[in-house]
């Protein structure tokens, strides 16, 4: 029976690795199902037209974009007003009011060196354009001609630079007795406020139908984030790609899970059940752009069209006759910026926006991610360091796990204080396997030890790892946050090295996709292996040779397997096994277990060379 213990220990150890490499192949994000193509007519320009059903609700333009020339000469091209607050600057294109160029003042590029802010918005023509229109579709006797497009020239009315104090006041007279306003304003953080309004100066009904568009060349324009943002490493725990609420639920789909539109086939599109209180955009790692309808039912669509290798999602609202003499207003959100928690929880709470703090991608075990990450962040508010509120947190968890705990380790110590016994029955019984395990029965029935109690705290942990490395992963926070010494980035692997004595040769790492990289461990994913090696030597050693050296070798083969993860992470794994150690040698010595460790190893080794 011990020998049968002790392989449901290794196969507990084992599967927790093999689910922990292959968690992200075998279980992907679940996708939601996409309907079947829509057909839309084409106009001659490349617009998409409203459908012929009474134009019910608006279709947005499908916006042309080339790359043929820099991210500067495009900005150059048209004229501008500027964006300026404490937290992001920018300026929008008064060619089609686009929201085009937007850089986050908080967050640099690269760790340490604040010459480089990360770039959100780009205009069309540059390179990763990426940008947000606001429009009306045309409806009943109109055509594009009659409304605004993404090539219109608005005039300024009010306002020579955007801040949270001062909105910018845009105008366009059509010449046929319409004439557009829009006004934008900005608060502190990243959310805009659009108003859209029509005066009819004409003599009969307009029909007319608000949309809003987010367009973006290629995957979340990854080439304007900086290398860091640019790699998931190929895996599942990561999405990027579409997002949205839809009143009732919040889904997303891929990137290459949106359906793909060439303009000879027409438009294939997504679309997403008419909603009021919801909202659409596209989410990367750590940015997000979304677009939030105020008090107005929309449908929320999005598109891929392969031809451009553009991306498009839209809000597309009902259409609006405006009578004679009439003035209508309409009123949309855009949120583009950093995901902070604290931030789009506020507006969650504040604002109104319907679950917005699930833009964050808390996967799978969200009721456990979700509250984990909530209590990280406090302590951190409370710290001052992330990395210290991380060890708070495994102080926590240990605390409130230590009932299971503490009769798992009571259990440990007894099997531990029985191993002379059990040596002695495989002595006596040899490859009496039946007999073998009777007598090892009988033993545990009369001490009254339970042999299973000890896989209890591995099986509570998987999940645990899994939330904790899905927040250190995922979420904002853990970005550039330092810890002590040299790590200044809990979200990357530590980067001191082995290979390189810890930085006291003159030499550098391996490359990042260099197999050999595994070798270049640092000082945290060394202390995780000796933390892990001391916590094992409290266990009760196996009495068969292939599982003794299998039991040997895990913690070093875990130490190199675990070292290229987020450092963040590792601190969790080096406070929990020191904490675990403690709470057991002083649980086995309160139960009369001498665990003398370095003793026991003397005697071993002294044993070995005679």
């Amino acid at each position: 029976m011990q020998d049968d213990n002790n392989k449901n220990m290794i196969l507990a150890s084992v599967l927790s690795m093999l689910v922990l490499l292959m968690w992200f192949y075998f279980f992907p994000q679940e996708q939601p199902q996409v309907p079947a193509k829509d057909q839309l007519a084409l106009s001659n320009t490349g617009d998409v037209v409203a459908p012929s059903a009474g134009g019910v609700v608006a279709t947005a333009p499908t916006i042309a974009t080339t790359v043929a020339e820099t991210r500067e000469v495009a900005l150059a091209k048209t004229q501008r007003v500027y964006i300026k607050t404490n937290r992001i600057e920018g300026s929008l294109s008064l060619t089609g009011a686009r929201i085009d160029d937007l850089k986050l003042l908080d967050y640099n590029v690269r760790l340490n060196d604040p010459s480089e802010k990360v770039t959100l918005l780009s205009p069309a023509g540059g390179p990763a354009a990426y940008y947000i229109l606001h429009g009306f579709s045309p409806a009943g006797s109109l055509s594009f001609a009659d409304v605004p497009t993404a090539s219109t020239i608005w005039s300024v009315k009010d306002g020579d630079i955007l801040t949270p104090s001062t909105p910018v006041s845009l105008e366009w007279d059509n010449g046929k007795g319409l004439v557009f306003q829009r006004i934008i304003s900005v608060d502190t953080d990243y959310m805009f406020s659009i108003t859209q309004s029509v005066q009819n100066n004409t003599n009969g009904d307009v029909a007319l139908a608000p949309y809003g568009l987010i367009a973006q060349k290629g995957p979340i324009s990854r080439a304007a984030y900086g290398r860091e943002e640019s790699s998931t490493r190929g895996v599942y725990i990561l999405h990027e790609g579409l997002i949205y609420q839809d009143g009732e639920k919040r889904d997303q789909i891929d990137y290459k899970k949106l359906p793909k539109q060439t303009l000879a086939e027409g438009a294939s599109f997504f679309s997403a059940p008419a909603t009021k209180d919801g909202w659409i955009g596209f989410t990367g790692k750590y940015w997000m752009t979304t677009l939030i309808p105020d008090n107005s039912s929309f449908k929320a669509v999005s598109k891929y069209t392969e031809n451009s290798d553009q991306y498009q999602a839209e809000t597309r609202q009902p259409k609006i006759t405006i009578l004679p003499g009439q003035t209508i207003e309409v009123q949309s959100r855009l949120f583009a910026g950093a995901k902070e928690y604290s931030t789009i929880k506020a507006y969650e709470k504040d604002s109104g926006v319907l679950e917005f703090v699930d833009s964050i991608d808390w996967g799978l075990f969200f009721f456990i991610t979700k509250p984990m990450f909530a209590v990280l962040h406090w302590l951190n508010s409370v710290i001052g360091n992330m990395g210290w509120a991380i060890i708070a947190l495994t102080l926590l968890i240990k605390t409130l796990l230590f009932p299971l705990a503490y009769k798992s380790f009571v259990s440990m110590a007894r099997m531990k204080e029985l191993q002379p016994e059990m040596e002695k029955l495989k002595e006596k019984h040899g490859d009496d396997r039946q007999a073998m395990q009777k007598a090892t029965m009988e033993i545990y029935r009369t001490k009254k030890v339970n042999p299973a109690a000890g896989c209890l705290p591995i099986i509570l942990q998987i999940p645990i790892f899994f939330s904790l490395y899905k927040v250190i992963f995922v979420t904002l926070e853990l970005r550039h946050a330092p810890f002590i010494g040299w790590l200044k980035d809990l979200s990357v692997p530590d980067p001191s090295s082995l290979l390189n004595l810890f930085g006291l040769m003159p030499w550098g790492t391996p490359d990042p996709t260099n197999f050999f990289v595994i070798l270049s461990i640092g000082v945290w994913p060394i202390l995780m292996g000796i933390t892990m090696w001391l916590q094992q030597k409290l266990n009760p050693s196996p009495t068969d040779k292939t599982q003794a050296m299998i039991f040997a070798w895990m913690p070093w083969v875990f130490m190199f397997m675990l070292g290229g993860f987020a450092s963040g992470l590792v601190i969790y794994w080096v406070a929990n096994n020191t904490l675990t150690f403690l709470q057991q040698y002083t649980i086995m010595r309160s139960q009369g277990v001498n665990p003398d460790i370095l003793g026991n190893m003397f005697k071993r080794f002294k044993k070995e060379e005679s």
